[in-house]
């Protein structure tokens, strides 16, 4: 099977901020995610967001990490949680697993069609900036569940002892 290049689009209009998420969306995307949740976070007059991940066939848990993020970055200003459109049963189960359900409500299709998205440039890394990211993502995911915690832990702590963080 082929794996497509993870790709990320983004659009915002009227109050609705989309994240479309395709492909095989790994830890090189974190950069770009992250930039994101940061603006979803000083964004204002923001009503609702959406994760569009009907075209991902792939996500790593780096990248899920960021995508709670961005929940949490929104730290309760809309009146309804995020929603994430998954329609793959294998990365809805990766959701169910790791708690997404707490942050998101996770829907099979989405409430209207976004508008027109307009493709995020890839922002680049290097190697310390990926670790902290990836060490950032972890550290995030394991704060969600017992399970993420239990998961996690060996690889949060090598990336630690590796930062000397």
């Amino acid at each position: 099977m082929m794996m497509h290049e993870g790709r990320i689009k983004a659009a915002f209009e009227s109050g609705v901020f989309v994240l479309k998420l395709s492909g095989d969306v790994r830890l090189t995307l974190c950069a770009t995610l992250d930039s994101q949740a940061q603006r979803l976070a000083e964004t204002p007059g923001l009503t609702a967001v959406m994760v569009d991940l009907r075209d991902a066939t792939n996500i790593d848990s780096t990248a899920l990490g960021f995508l709670a993020k961005v929940a949490m970055a929104l730290g309760g200003r809309l009146e309804q949680p995020p929603t994430i459109v998954v329609n793959n049963p294998d990365v809805r189960r990766m959701l169910d697993v790791m708690g997404f359900s707490h942050y998101y409500t996770l829907l099979e299709g989405p409430i209207k069609e976004p508008c027109e998205l307009e493709e995020l440039p890839e922002l680049p890394s290097d190697e310390d900036d990926l670790r902290d990211r990836i060490l950032e993502a972890h550290r995030i995911l394991m704060r969600m569940n017992k399970h993420n915690r239990e998961q996690f832990q060996p690889l949060v702590e090598m990336l630690e002892a590796q930062s000397g963080d």
